[in-house]
């Protein structure tokens, strides 16, 4: 299937890895022309030369943090200005702390705000000049399942992710006749490095396969995401297939949403959850 991609200019920040390098990758394979940005130098070094052995058209990496408002509006210009026009702007990042809502204190409210939800504003907005001088443009914001789905232990990660939600879905309506769409990306549990990282220090025996699989169980598939499997969202949703699609959150957790919360005392022993009474009564 022709996605319309080619020659298409994509700008994905937090390119170097997971889910951000999988759907830069998508867009390179597509025939995108493609800027990948993040702090790491090393990663970005390493992502660079990944994404030049299947592109079909140009590769551009930088150094960038995008919590440094300046520094990523420079970054978009530089990037429309070099490759002369720019389509799609993917903005992948980091995430906040787990926990509880009453575990954190105001300030790390703020901090996973500044970390994650203005960045993320800021360089759509930085880059809507230059979408809209194109009459056609495809901004992506990649969440988690927390930006539809309630996760109590992920307090930080709901409250920021809800707004960006917000925030999208407000520019849909704004531009949506200039030829824009806005779209938001809800993934699950995904095999990425990080999540590897996780899993590492939660495997307790050393057993870090196993950790994997265990964080993968509760889901209608019970596995974990590939990051490909993200991307190819991404990738269909900046393509011309999805013209008609902006203003929604798209939620890709191999149906965990459909199972309701993972409740240890429910999933025991067959022994034992053959005879043991509805919780609720």
């Amino acid at each position: 299937m022709d996605l319309g991609l080619k020659n298409k200019v994509a700008l994905v920040a937090g390119g170097s890895s997971g889910l951000g390098l999988a759907a830069a990758t998508e867009f390179a394979r597509e025939g995108a022309h493609v800027a990948i940005g993040a702090r790491d130098r090393e990663r970005l070094a390493a992502a660079e030369r990944t994404l030049k052995e299947v592109a079909r058209g140009r590769i551009h990496a930088a150094s960038v943090d995008i919590s440094d408002r300046p520094a990523a509006r420079r970054w978009v210009d530089e990037v429309a200005a070099d490759f002369g026009a720019l389509h799609v702007v993917l903005v992948s990042g980091g995430s906040p702390p787990i926990g509880m809502a009453a575990r954190f204190e105001p300030a790390d409210y703020q901090a996973a705000v500044d970390a994650v939800l203005l960045p993320a504003v800021g360089l759509a907005l930085a880059a809507l000049p230059h979408l809209k001088a194109g009459r056609w443009g495809r901004l992506l914001f990649v969440a988690s399942e927390t930006a539809s789905v309630p996760i109590a232990p992920l307090a930080l990660s709901g409250v920021t992710r809800a707004a960006i939600v917000r925030f999208a879905q407000s520019l849909a309506a704004e531009v949506g006749h200039d030829g824009i769409t806005v779209n938001v990306l809800a993934p699950g549990h995904t095999h990425t490095p990080a999540l590897e990282r996780l899993a590492t220090r939660l495997a307790t025996d050393g057993d870090v396969a196993a950790q994997l699989s265990t964080m993968g169980r509760h889901n209608a598939l019970g596995r974990l995401a590939r990051p490909e499997e993200v991307a190819a969202m991404a990738a269909f949703l900046a393509s011309d297939r999805a013209s008609y699609v902006t203003g929604a959150v798209h939620l890709i957790d191999g149906g965990a949403g459909l199972l309701g919360p993972d409740l240890p005392h429910l999933t025991g022993p067959p022994h034992l959850t053959a005879t043991r009474k509805d919780a609720s009564t």
